[in-house]
């Protein structure tokens, strides 16, 4: 078993789940946990009960922040999963690289350019490499609008429309945590969003150039028009998220100084909850996306356009709150009402659905085929190229980032401007 690939994670809030499962049930025959390190050390015993439980998995080593260096020296992994809180993702990724590891990072990347910068010079530097799960790339629908766009059916793109809706469940949630604080999170623009603007990038194999944004807190807020409904209505439902709470309540709360259920009045609220873009691509392609926090349901509605005809892919969906060990009843509840569509629009021609495949998991089933791709020693080939790099991280939150700038400034913000990317090889 001394093969086995060996993993450390720093940040073990109700995320990193996804991750500790994968390395400890389903690939635990070629990967290894061998450390934890958190701000509190409540939750990372509980992970550590979890793991036992469920795994059998001995107890494994626990750092507090500080010791984040110690831990890599001492428990030697290979790869430092990140999944700590946005604004220090930089931090985590540098060091990690600096002492030899490569990196695989929840999204988002980073959120400002300047970390931008300080990661891709680290990669230089170092020669690691970085990987950032985009698990919404590996969702059946979505890798579907990949595959019509490669093989020509709508010719060649020329604009992408995406509209993109929280209900008041899911919406309210990142105005409670510490995603409502624009320097921890960089806002929804960068948070939330850097989810669809990878999947925008990857479809029409280009990055952004030109964006231009307005965005507004309307509902959440000191002075936000949500203040009218029912208070209750906008709580966190602790009873039906037990996991949540060993997590986040009592002793760890007291470690680690975060509140998981704020007032989403409160004045801690900074980031917007309306917000919208008009976008160029370098590759000629005109994009409008918005997003809003406070819907009475969830999904989206995306479409591409282009020479030889027009994609349409409808998604409504239960509200995507995580709990760590998961509760099956409440998802199934919240799932019940999920309907996906996807139509083809030739030129010309008749519309016609297309078939989506099922598939079981998170995001739309994107998070088992994601986790095969990365812990799996022999994964099945990807014609998609769905597996992201720093490059890709990049791209998306570049988006985010310009579009924040242009909020601030009220201008059109050149994304080179901020950080020039790349040429891209494979331009549609």
């Amino acid at each position: 078993m001394s093969d086995r690939k060996r993993y450390a994670v720093v940040g073990t809030g109700s995320r990193v789940v996804m991750f500790l499962d994968a390395i400890a049930g389903t690939y635990a025959s070629t990967s290894q946990l061998v450390g934890l390190c958190d701000v509190s050390q409540t939750r990372m015993a509980w992970h550590n009960n979890r793991l036992a439980e469920k795994f059998q998995q001995s107890p494994l080593p626990t750092y507090v922040a500080d010791d984040f260096e110690n831990m890599v020296r001492e428990t030697k992994p290979q790869v430092v999963i990140v999944t700590s809180i946005d604004a220090t993702h930089h931090e985590y990724i540098i060091r990690a690289m600096k002492l030899g590891c490569d990196v695989i990072c929840e999204k988002p990347m980073t959120t400002d350019a300047h970390k931008v910068r300080a990661i891709f010079d680290a990669i230089e530097q170092t020669g690691r490499s970085l990987r950032v799960s985009f698990n919404y790339r590996y969702a059946p629908h979505t890798t579907l609008v990949r595959n019509l766009i490669q093989q020509g059916l709508i010719g060649r793109p020329l604009a992408c429309d995406m509209q993109w809706v929280l209900d008041t469940s899911h919406g309210a949630d990142y105005f409670r945590r510490w995603h409502s604080e624009f320097d921890k999170s960089g806002g929804l623009l960068v948070h939330k969003s850097t989810h669809h603007f990878d999947i925008i990038n990857w479809w029409l194999g280009s990055y952004p150039q030109r964006v231009f944004a307005i965005g507004d807190r309307k509902f959440y807020g000191p002075t936000g028009e949500g203040k009218t409904k029912p208070p209750e209505a906008f709580r966190f439902n602790w009873q039906d998220h037990t996991d949540q709470s060993q997590l986040y309540q009592g002793q760890a709360q007291v470690e680690s100084g975060y509140q998981r259920d704020r007032d989403v009045f409160g004045d801690h609220v900074t980031i917007p909850d309306t917000m919208a873009i008009t976008a160029q691509y370098r590759n000629g392609v005109v994009f409008n996306y918005s997003l809003l926090a406070y819907s009475p349901w969830e999904g989206f509605r995306t479409s591409v356009t282009g020479t030889d005809g027009r994609i349409e892919l409808y998604s409504k969906h239960g509200s995507h709150i995580f709990t760590a060990a998961g509760d099956a009843e409440l998802a199934a509840q919240q799932s019940s009402g999920d309907e996906t569509k996807l139509t083809l629009f030739p030129m010309f021609q008749n519309p016609r659905d297309v078939p989506i495949p099922h598939a079981q998991g998170a995001h739309g089933g994107g998070d088992p085929v994601m986790l095969e791709q990365i812990f799996s020693d022999s994964p099945p080939s990807d014609p998609f190229h769905r597996a992201a790099t720093h490059i890709d991280g990049a791209a998306s939150i570049l988006m985010g980032i310009a579009a924040n700038e242009s909020i601030a400034t009220g201008q059109v913000v050149d994304v080179d401007s901020l950080f020039p990317l790349p040429a891209v090889s494979s331009e549609v």
